[in-house]
């Protein structure tokens, strides 16, 4: 009997420090190419029609100030604020903002149909969007952008993701941009705990997301964020007509859409050359609670599982790196069992021991600590000198050393959150948890990298803004024979899928062969072709 309890114990003891290895592996495979990344080549923002949607629920502290800023630095650009229900004053500061500017466009949500989550919200600026666009203009050219009512959006931003190695590459369908937190607070300047907490939120966005990130890039499963996501139209337009909406229920909205764009056979891309700004989460309460929002957003979306390893269009590699993101909720769920009892067993263990807790220390256990520091310690800790060497060369060693060690406890942040979030899975609720501002405008921005070269590209010709203040109108649509109504894009959309022949394509590398646009060209072309013929498509 001794026997075999000892083989057991000694199994697990292997499987753990394999388990351990291979996490140190993980780290040192997503932090060396990280670590040596190297700017791309910018474009010309010119080359494309850009669109930004701004989800808006109860935002009057932070939207007047996020869309004066779209305004100013990325003119001849159209933004479209959903305001989702909101009770504050934020319709009025919409109505003012669209009374002011020609490129600002208001959609408004009402119950019953508010307050559905923010993919439906997201979906109604976009069928606004596709309701004003004149059908001549290529949605390939026609970018559409998701920026946060707190966001700060990098004035190189469009240069920078308009190059080739992004939009500029006809087979990339949706580019996903770092994300900086920082402490945007209007009230009083809050306490070092809550500084702190800001600070390894940032660390945790331009850190371990966008290493992870770079690695996605080489195998082709790069995910996209709430934030600072940009896609093309004509992507959006394909994953409509397999999947009926571009943004869908999950909680996870952002990271479902770039599953679907991999899915209609688009490829993903991560630029960390350029970022969006947005305020960090001060309090544990808050941070833990959106943080529940992910992890249950993540759950939802293991329905895809199946779909991913399937797909013709993603790489094996990419798959399984997909299929790890999207149990790693319900791991993190078995692991914080295994790991509590794992606790027990020692505690019983040091009690048990003849001489006490000392005897045992004395024999094994303290053969522990140098374990937890290499596998426990060590793989958090390290990314506190990445964050100085990647975004704030100007923070001393050890205060990097510090940040680093703090980023243990705030490791924990992510599993208290994942069994809130189971619990909301147990009670069927799947409201959206969303979080209140209370950001401060004149907050600066974070320190610019220097900027990459500018590749000179031809400019795709962007109408001025008239200089009249007026509200923008609907444009009339070249080539048009009939009255285009609210639904006739997507009767449009629906009558081609009817009609066009489905192929059933071979499973796929990363890269898409050369030269391919992106699948939703032909699909919105053809929807463009019902509308426009005389007596034909629908409503004719």
């Amino acid at each position: 009997m001794g026997s075999f309890h000892d083989l057991i114990m000694a199994g697990a003891n292997r499987g753990a420090f394999l388990l351990c290895v291979f996490f140190i592996g993980y780290v040192i495979l997503i932090v060396v190419p990280f670590m040596r990344h190297k700017p791309a080549m910018a474009g010309d923002s010119r080359a494309f029609l850009w669109h930004f949607i701004i989800p808006c629920l109860n935002e009057e502290a932070v939207i007047a100030a996020t869309v004066e800023r779209l305004v100013r630095d990325f003119p001849g650009s159209h933004i479209w604020c959903v305001d989702d229900g909101s009770t504050d004053a934020t319709p009025a500061v919409l109505a003012r903002l669209a009374s002011r500017n020609y490129g600002v466009h208001v959609v408004t949500r009402q119950w019953p149909d508010a307050r559905q989550g923010k993919g439906q919200a997201l979906n109604a600026g976009w069928r606004a969007l596709r309701r004003w666009r004149p059908l001549d203009v290529d949605p390939d050219h026609m970018i559409v952008g998701v920026i946060d009512a707190d966001g700060r959006l990098d004035r190189r931003c469009l240069d920078v993701i308009a190059g080739p190695s992004f939009f500029g590459d006809p087979q990339v369908g949706a580019v996903q941009i770092a994300v900086r937190v920082l402490d945007m607070s209007a009230r009083a300047p809050h306490g070092r705990l809550s500084r702190l907490l800001v600070r390894l939120q940032d660390v945790e966005f331009t850190g371990v997301i966008a290493a992870m990130q770079s690695l996605r890039r080489h195998i082709g499963s790069v995910g996209m964020g709430g934030n600072g996501q940009f896609t093309r139209l004509s992507v959006l337009e394909t994953i409509t007509v397999e999947h009926g909406t571009p943004w869908h229920g999950a909680l996870l909205e952002d990271f479902e859409l770039g599953l679907h764009v991999l899915l209609v056979g688009s490829r993903t891309e991560y630029c960390h050359d350029t970022w969006v700004a947005q305020e960090g989460l001060p309090s544990l309460r808050s941070l833990v609670r959106q943080r529940s929002r992910w992890a249950q957003g993540s759950m939802q979306c293991s329905r895809y599982f199946r779909q991913v390893l399937r797909s013709p269009h993603i790489s094996n590699a990419g798959a399984l790196e997909i299929g790890y993101f999207l149990l790693l909720p319900w791991l993190q769920l078995v692991g914080g069992i295994v790991y509590a009892f794992s606790a027990l067993v020692l505690t019983w263990y040091a009690a048990t021991t003849p001489g006490g807790p000392g005897a045992w220390f004395a024999a094994d256990g303290w053969g522990l600590i140098p374990l937890f520091l290499l596998f426990g310690l060590a793989p958090l800790v390290v990314w506190g000198p990445v964050y100085r060497a990647t975004a704030a060369r100007n923070m001393s060693r050890t205060r990097a050393m510090a940040l680093g060690a703090a980023n243990w406890p705030y490791s924990y942040v992510h599993h208290v959150a994942t069994w809130f979030a189971f619990f909301r899975v147990l009670h069927s609720r799947d409201d959206w948890l969303k979080t209140a501002r209370e950001s401060d405008p004149t907050v600066p921005e974070p320190a610019r990298a220097a900027s990459p070269a500018v590749l000179a590209a031809p400019a795709f010709l962007v109408p001025a803004a008239p200089a009249s203040s007026a509200p923008s109108a609907r444009p009339r649509l070249t080539g048009v024979t009939k009255a285009v109504t609210d639904d006739d894009w997507e009767q449009a959309i629906v009558h081609y899928r009817q009609v066009r022949p489905r192929a059933t394509p071979a499973r796929s590398s990363r890269h898409h062969p050369a030269g391919r646009r992106p699948r939703g060209a032909p699909v919105v072309a053809q929807a463009n072709r019902v509308l426009a013929a005389p007596g034909a498509g629908p409503g004719s």
